[in-house]
């Protein structure tokens, strides 16, 4: 088996635990391991951190590492104003338009300057964070926790930057921006409660 096949699978399994909310888990019990795997089990979450880690790829570098870099950093933020309890209005619908919007930039190819790229993610970032951190489980080691939920989120974006190098193939860059409009409606389901 050649090595883009090997790496598609992976991007697959990654992609695809699961297909509950991320924002629904109660009474969770657990520190590292319940980080790592909270965020695997929610399609919203993973649309939205594999959409960073494609759209970085098909910017190319510096893109494709400052991406998926500013998303965890400004996520462990707005999970800082989750525990803190600061009010944050509209949190789920924009971790919705996340989905809609960066798989929207997948399907059409939008190549914006950098700077504009990555004020969407950091603002995308911190409706993620800020809805983690006002549900993470009070019996949870909150370190632990946002170790493992920030470590789940970085394999995410690799999983997302391996789908997103197909562009350098013709079929790929058919697969990519299909994939983008997966995304994109995986984030119009969230928003209009079908997901």
């Amino acid at each position: 088996m050649s090595k883009l096949p090997k790496t598609l699978l992976l991007a697959l399994v990654l992609a695809v635990p699961c297909l509950a909310q991320a924002h629904s888990e109660t009474g969770a019990v657990g520190g590292f391991v319940s980080g790592f795997v909270h965020p695997l089990s929610g399609l919203d979450h993973i649309a939205a951190m594999v959409a960073v880690g494609i759209w970085g790829a098909f910017l190319g570098t510096p893109a494709m590492w400052l991406l998926p870099v500013i998303f965890p950093l400004v996520m462990a933020f707005g999970g800082a104003l989750g525990v803190l309890g600061v009010p944050m209005p509209g949190v789920e619908e924009g971790i919705a338009l996340s989905g809609i919007v960066l798989g929207g930039m997948v399907l059409t190819a939008a190549r914006p300057p950098l700077w504009v790229a990555s004020v969407l993610v950091a603002i995308f970032a911190i409706f993620h964070g800020y809805a983690h951190g006002a549900e993470l489980p009070h019996a949870a080691n909150a370190i632990t926790y946002a170790v493992g939920f920030v470590l789940a989120t970085g394999l995410l974006h690799l999983a997302g930057i391996a789908v997103g190098l197909l562009i350098r193939w013709r079929w790929g860059r058919v697969v990519v921006r299909a994939t983008g409009g997966v995304i994109a409606a995986t984030g119009f389901a969230f928003l209009f409660g079908f997901l």
